[in-house]
């Protein structure tokens, strides 16, 4: 027996509680303490723990040394695992242990990491994805989300702003970055409940053509454009972002590149460029990584199938072989963490009415997926890029960024 076998034997744990130990080793000795199902207490070390994990039986307890990271979304989902403490800090304990022990990619890339490989993203399977997680129905998004019902990052100008404020901020700096002027043609690929569109027809005098394959979400944009009297200058389409025709002078996509799959990238770049005129401008907003990694096998389950992350090199297979020359990249991580940090409080606050909706499995499994969120923008284990295009011979460009700031 290992001089280490022999002092784990001493400590006085049981078998389970030294496997445990052995997988908090693994995972750099974070600072949470876990309670086996006999009520014995296991941890890596004497530093007060950010919060305590409960694990209420052996199934949950063998599931979880067998697949820590799966398992525990899996367990903390169906009530067989629960966190004293907050949950994003627990998260964001593991990310910082992780990447402060120099193992950037981490236990759970290196654990089943064949089972995350990326399928392909076809008009059927594309279809399934979004109906999955964004036609969950819009009583359910309009109890958490602010009443523009936009769920993607916010912007900040300052930490004092509302997040409705905030989201109208976010849509305004898109605006600015493409210099929109009146009379212009827009395309929106992946528009949500069509509030960017909106605005943008609204306050700058340009033509929107917005795609979508979400029914709930174009029934909504449609009634919404109704309401404001703008239906005559945005015309919401359901279809997928593939099927756009036609020239414009901007194009945009907020939030739909993560379901576009990497392997489409070159696609999507030759769309960009047949689609702008010799002038336009192009913008995609989108959830990064610093460097290529799958993402998180459930999520890819559960809440966002069919889902990449790219890099910014990954994303470059976009521009670069259909000569869209890059003029701008801005990283918004920690206005995500912002936005993320709204998101959960208002969704705790319609838990109940959640519950009623779905089930209580639903609301830990979202709540699950909204503080692991709120912990990687936090610690840098995701970005936030846009990035702004336009054709190579375009010269009709501002010498500044002046007009981004200027208001």
């Amino acid at each position: 027996m290992s001089k280490a076998a022999e002092s784990e034997g001493r400590s006085g744990h049981s078998m389970q509680g030294r496997l445990l130990m052995g997988l908090l080793a693994l995972l750099n000795r974070p600072r949470v303490r876990f309670i086996l199902p006999s009520g014995e207490s296991v941890s890596a070390g004497k530093d007060v723990p950010v919060a305590d994990v409960k694990i209420k039986n052996a199934r949950a307890l063998t599931r979880l040394l067998a697949d820590p990271g799966f398992q525990f979304a899996e367990g903390y989902t169906a009530g067989d695992i629960e966190v004293n403490g907050d949950l994003s800090v627990l998260i964001e304990e593991f990310y910082r242990c992780r990447v402060e022990h120099g193992d950037s990619k981490g236990l759970a890339a290196q654990i089943g990491s064949w089972l995350r490989r990326a399928r392909s993203n076809t008009l059927t399977t594309a279809r399934f994805n979004i109906h999955h997680h964004y036609d969950l129905g819009n009583a359910f998004y309009a109890l958490w989300l602010d009443p523009t019902l936009s769920y993607t990052c916010a912007y900040f100008r300052s930490r004092q702003m509302t997040l409705e404020h905030a989201q109208v901020a976010k849509m305004h700096h898109v605006a600015r970055k493409l210099r929109l002027r009146a009379g212009e043609s827009v395309v929106e690929a992946g528009c949500g409940w069509g509030r960017l569109a909106l605005t943008l027809a609204r306050d700058y005098g340009v033509r929107v053509r917005a795609f979508n394959i979400s029914t709930e979400q174009i029934a909504s944009a449609r009634e919404a454009a109704w309401r404001a009297g703008l239906d005559d200058r945005v015309e919401f389409v359901e279809d997928d972002y593939r099927n756009i025709t036609g020239r414009y002078d901007a194009f945009v996509s907020v939030g739909m590149l993560e379901h576009v799959g990497i392997a489409n990238y070159p696609e999507l770049g030759r769309l960009v460029r047949r689609s702008l005129t010799s002038t336009g401008r192009g913008l995609i907003h989108t959830i990064g990584r610093n460097a290529p990694l799958p993402l998180d096998r459930w999520i890819r389950k559960r809440i966002f199938p069919g889902a990449e992350i790219p890099s910014l090199a990954q994303m470059s297979s976009i521009f670069e072989p259909n000569e869209l020359s890059v003029l701008d990249v801005e990283n918004l991580r920690l206005h995500y963490a912002y936005t993320l940090e709204y998101w959960r409080a208002s969704f705790e606050g319609a838990r109940e009415r959640v519950a009623e909706m779905f089930d209580d499995a639903f609301v830990r499994m979202w709540r699950l997926y909204l503080a692991g969120a709120a912990a990687a923008f936090r610690t840098g284990e995701m970005q936030l890029f846009q990035v702004l295009v336009t054709p190579r011979n375009n010269n009709d460009l501002p010498l500044t960024r002046e007009h981004l700031y200027l208001i």
